[in-house]
């Protein structure tokens, strides 16, 4: 399951602004990924976690022993103190984190909020497939502050095709009651719907048949993929990725007010306005997520399994190492080194301030590591470019009427990214 934007950010004070001199690496931890239970109760047909390369998860305990979630809740309590974060993010995954009993969450979080400062704030939120929501389980999260962010494919049947259970059975029917139920009994709680793209399928009438289950906000990721295993439909010259994202975002730019947020392209235009974003897959802001595993094990994010196996491995563990450590791992100052660990052509691109090199992961090349542009390099470029030319257009359209709705006119708009 992909790591979730769907979770409350963290303020994060030292990201890279064009504004001004910003803090220098290491910089701390502010969303702790925390594996809640090692399986799944579906068995998607292109999980790149249980069916890619990296295997792993096979010899580690299903669910987490209480043991490892202490231990955990101290090591983020330290680590939130040493740093004086004021706001982190938890973050309850799987596998299908709700495996482990709502119950469970719960009294993890708990844990977390005795062991950070008073003055830190824990977001806390669980990502699930949403097939194992109850009222029950609900009302034992929503008590809690833990917010549920969802997992599809689409809002309509034959958009989830893959997204079947052990038996070959479709997950829809239990995962669309699970969405329902949220939105109508527990808005409060509800995160948002975390979305794979997939070019195939017709973008406007999946983006709408989303906000049919009247998400907060929508998650629009890339499938995980890079030079040496290219994602689905990547091969030829063309953009599909970047098309299809394209179609999505003038469906909402052009809506006239805010149905729904949608991460992917707020980010874009901050960062073409200049202005500071926090996402994986756009900016050069530093990397500040880490991922413990159901025995303890101190990882770098999911997302690197994608590429081959043992990459998100950093030989670390809760028991005994400090998050401190984790931040001096390579692989890790890697991630929080900005434009200085991009290939050469991302440098010299007059996108990068808006791309950042694209998602780590996409960038990986057998043999040559993660120092290449992304497998996505040409769909990003479509993207980020299609967006620029439509905040010129919003700049330079005459004034609306203050009754009429419109998209808000940006005051920036960088000449070097068009």
């Amino acid at each position: 399951m992909p790591i979730p934007v769907t979770a409350t950010p963290a303020p994060h004070p030292e990201r890279p602004s064009r504004a001004g001199p910003v803090a220098e690496p290491p910089f701390p931890f502010r969303q702790f990924i925390v594996k809640m239970h090692g399986r799944c109760n579906l068995a998607c047909r292109y999980c790149y976690l249980y069916e890619g390369p990296d295997h792993t998860w096979r010899g580690r305990p299903a669910a987490t022993p209480p043991g490892v979630l202490e231990r955990t809740a101290l090591r983020i309590g330290e680590h939130a103190a040493a740093h004086g974060l004021t706001a982190l993010s938890l973050v309850l995954h799987g596998g299908e984190p709700l495996l482990a009993g709502a119950g469970t969450l719960a009294r993890f979080t708990g844990l977390v909020r005795d062991r950070v400062p008073d003055d830190c704030t824990v977001h806390a939120t669980v990502q699930t497939n949403a097939t194992l929501l109850t009222e029950r389980r609900l009302a034992v999260l929503a008590r809690h502050s833990i917010r549920v962010g969802i997992s599809l494919d689409g809002g309509l049947p034959e958009h989830n095709t893959l997204r079947t259970d052990h038996a070959g059975r479709p997950s829809w029917p239990a995962a669309a009651r699970g969405a329902r139920l949220i939105s109508e009994h527990r808005p409060e709680a509800y995160a948002g719907i975390l979305t794979v793209v997939d070019p195939t399928t017709d973008p406007v009438e999946v983006y709408e048949s989303l906000l049919a289950l009247r998400p907060p906000a929508l998650d629009l990721l890339l499938p995980h993929g890079n030079w040496s295993a290219r994602p689905p439909h990547r091969e030829g010259p063309g953009t599909p990725y970047g098309d299809w994202l394209c179609a999505v975002f003038d469906r909402w730019w052009r809506a006239g007010r805010r149905e729904t947020r949608v991460r992917l392209f707020e980010e874009c235009v901050a960062l073409l306005l200049g202005l500071p974003a926090a996402t994986e897959s756009l900016g050069l802001a530093p990397f500040d997520a880490v991922v413990v595993e159901t025995d303890g094990s101190i990882e770098q994010v999911d997302s690197l399994k994608s590429c081959y196996e043992g990459a998100a491995r950093t030989g670390l563990d809760v028991f005994r190492n400090s998050f401190d450590q984790a931040l001096r791992h390579p692989g890790v100052a890697a991630r929080q080194a900005g434009a200085a660990s991009l290939a050469a052509a991302c440098r010299a691109c007059p996108l990068l301030a808006v791309c950042g090199g694209g998602h780590y992961a996409h960038r990986y090349r057998a043999g040559h590591g993660f120092t290449n542009p992304s497998v996505y390099c040409a769909d990003l470029q479509r993207l980020i470019r299609h967006v620029a030319r439509s905040l010129a257009g919003a700049a330079a359209a005459p004034a609306v009427p203050a009754a009429s709705p419109a998209p808000a006119a940006p005051a920036l708009l960088e000449g070097d990214v068009l």
